[in-house]
């Protein structure tokens, strides 16, 4: 089946063209300019999701060598997300559908980021631990099969991703601050300062990262009441890195034996910090396990995973449960009820 697949939920405007689980093209065009508010302005992402979804639509048929009348199915994500960039993707989605009598599937973001380990790697089997670690989620899941997962695990405040945000902002590093940090702290120590590893020992798959950012704020006023020297930045970025990749590898990898699971996947763009990847990936080794990291293109919002998604759909229930346009796009849902 030959599959055009749309996202939008966020800054990224994305469309894909996947054929039996292959990508054949997935085009993303990110939304730099946010950087210099300090966060993603919603109005401001939907305006440029209009004006960029038409090109993306045509460049990603180009290196895909297809057309529109090849399509066989539509797929758009319609949660969870900023409103008005949904809106902008599932409207264009639906559009295309009813123009060339298309299914369409609407997907779950989060659950596109879930199953994207399995994209990343076909032969993964199931069942999984799987970490979607973002700016705007931290969630664990107990993965069963494509139509079947639980929630065991959830931020009970702030995601690691805003965590990292916060704190760049607060060491006037910029926006997005993960990238930032994770380049600082390569050249730092993660000695350096000791900062809390919240819940780590809670006894439960939950998170927490608020009491951090108050915990680091607290800190540099007491200790960096002027300006912060380069140096210093380097191990404030390690160390403060350290406490957040210390409580995401040690939950992880303790929901992993909990569960008897053998396979981890961690998802969603938080997956792309280089010390979260080497701590996570030796720590599942010693223990058996295989740690799975999608591709950078994968990792971040983009429309190749909800067309896997779709497609996996697709295969289970056949084309005509997906020919209703009734779905509407919703900006925070998670199907799963917590285990």
């Amino acid at each position: 089946m030959l599959i055009l697949a749309i996202e939008s939920s966020c800054d990224e405007t994305s469309i894909a063209i996947l054929r039996n689980g292959k990508i054949l093209s997935n085009v993303i065009s990110s939304q730099y300019f946010h950087s210099k508010y300090g966060g993603v302005i919603p109005e401001l992402a939907s305006r440029a999701h209009v004006q960029t979804i038409s090109s993306i639509y045509h460049q990603a048929l180009n290196e895909a060598g297809t057309q529109i009348e090849d399509i066989e199915a539509i797929a758009v994500t319609n949660q969870p997300g900023l409103m008005g960039s949904l809106i902008v993707g599932t409207n264009f989605a639906k559009g295309l559908a009813l123009k060339h009598n298309l299914p369409i599937v609407p997907v779950n973001h989060i659950e596109g980021h879930l199953y994207s380990g399995y994209l990343q790697e076909p032969d993964l089997s199931f069942p999984a631990i799987c970490l979607v670690v973002s700016g705007g989620h931290t969630v664990l899941f107990y993965v069963h099969s494509y139509n079947k997962y639980d929630i065991i695990g959830l931020t009970r405040d702030d995601a690691a991703g805003e965590a990292f945000d916060k704190i760049s902002k607060m060491l006037g590093l910029g926006y997005p601050g993960g990238p930032i940090i994770d380049r600082l702290a390569k050249e730092g120590n993660p000695a350096a300062y000791n900062f809390p590893r919240s819940m780590i020992n809670s006894g439960d798959l939950d998170f927490s990262f608020s009491g951090l950012k108050t915990s680091f704020r607290t800190f540099l006023h007491k200790n960096f009441p002027g300006e912060i020297t380069e140096g210093n930045k380097k191990d404030l970025a390690a160390s403060v890195q350290a406490a957040i990749v210390d409580v995401l590898t040690f939950k992880t990898i303790s929901a992993a034996k909990e569960y008897k699971v053998k396979n981890i996947i961690v998802a969603g763009g938080v997956s792309a910090n280089s010390q979260l990847k080497k701590d996570m990936t030796e720590k599942a080794a010693k223990r058996g396990m295989h740690a799975v990291f999608p591709s950078i293109q994968l990792s971040m919002d983009n429309a190749a995973m909800i067309g896997f998604l779709a497609e996996q759909k697709l295969s289970e229930s056949g084309a005509d449960p997906f020919h209703d346009f009734t779905f509407t796009a919703a900006a925070n849902a998670l199907r799963a009820k917590r285990k």
